[in-house]
């Protein structure tokens, strides 16, 4: 299966984060999610709107049978002590069933309003997860305005390229490049074609090699249209920007 589709990431992120994506699909994609920030960020943009969906449920009261199952496989030595006539409601007691339901509610509340106990960059870093180290780029248009971000992870094989700022970056009849610019002294000089550029929205495009032969000493971006010639490079140059390493 080819994951360079957006709407099959999106797809999937959106069943991992309701957990309906089982078995090998599942498997396949975890690998995914620990090599990919782009699919991490779909995951983490449907985490986050799903999870208002559980503010409009209504509370339940376990039965408390579920609580005596819980603790029995939790710490089953500790429920051999207690009295079956033991509640876990009773407001003195400090028992399983009150570490329960303060566990219970600690994860609803964690899970509709997680920055009520992490920062952002806490949130973002959970789980082991961290910025991966990747080279990214923001390109302007002639007016200073970002337009289009550019990321691909150090060694990786394809490169996200999402439209920003206002309105589309032209029309599909006139195709957008994305081009490396070295300097003088690696190849010449000489850009080189890195992908296709979508009007609006996001892709994902195949590179000819990993980010880190291609881009490890490239320090300029540029987009073309393709429809009208410039000097060193094939067409009109209508954004330019940095490329920069993230590490």
């Amino acid at each position: 299966m080819r994951y360079s589709s957006p709407q099959l990431i999106d797809r999937l992120a959106a069943e991992y984060a309701l957990g309906t994506l089982q078995g090998g699909a599942r498997r396949r994609f975890v690998r995914l999610l620990a090599d990919r920030a782009d699919v991490r960020m779909a995951v983490a943009t449907w985490e986050a709107r799903l999870a208002p969906l559980a503010n409009s449920v209504s509370p339940v009261q376990p039965k408390a049978q579920v609580w005596k199952a819980i603790a029995a496989q939790t710490q089953p030595s500790a429920v051999q002590q207690q009295a079956s006539g033991w509640s876990w409601l009773r407001p003195a007691s400090w028992g399983l069933g009150g570490i329960a339901a303060g566990v219970a509610l600690s994860a609803a509340a964690l899970f509709t309003a997680p920055t009520l106990f992490f920062t952002a960059d806490q949130i973002a870093m959970r789980s082991g997860e961290k910025l991966p180290q990747s080279y990214v780029g923001v390109l302007t248009d002639t007016q200073g305005n970002g337009r289009l971000l550019v990321s691909s992870l150090r060694h990786g094989k394809t490169v996200t390229l999402k439209v920003i700022g206002q309105g589309h970056l032209g029309s599909a009849a006139t195709p957008l490049q994305l081009w490396a610019l070295p300097p003088a002294d690696v190849n010449g000089g000489k850009a080189f074609l890195l992908a296709q550029v979508p009007v609006q929205g996001s892709s994902i495009a195949m590179l000819p090699d990993t980010s880190e032969k291609l881009l490890s000493k490239v320090s300029k971006l540029a987009v073309t249209q393709a429809n009208a010639a410039q000097p060193g490079l094939p067409g009109e140059v209508v954004l330019t920007g940095q490329c920069a390493k993230l590490w």
